[in-house]
């Protein structure tokens, strides 16, 4: 019987946590859009490694911009993908 090695995953860690001056703000959409998929879904902290203190932040300020009208709700709100269609 010969022995595999198991691929242990990298470890994930909070970016929010790691870096404390990393604003985690509703007025930054480039920070939000990163923890946001192509189709407007928040992605899940298992995922993003985030902890569930800064996940929860994390969510009220996404919706929170999302009200601003600074991120966009679904894929078919993208205001670049209405131009591409056009």
């Amino acid at each position: 019987m010969s022995f595999k090695k198991k691929f242990t995953p990298k470890k994930k860690f909070c970016r929010f946590c790691a870096n404390k001056n990393l604003p985690l703000d509703y007025k930054r959409p480039d920070i939000l859009r990163d923890f946001i998929t192509e189709r407007g879904k928040i992605i899940a902290r298992r995922i993003t490694g985030t902890c569930a203190k800064c996940q929860r932040r994390l969510t009220t300020q996404i919706k929170r911009a999302r009200q601003m009208a600074l991120i966009y709700y679904t894929a078919t709100h993208s205001a670049e993908l209405l131009k591409k269609m056009q």
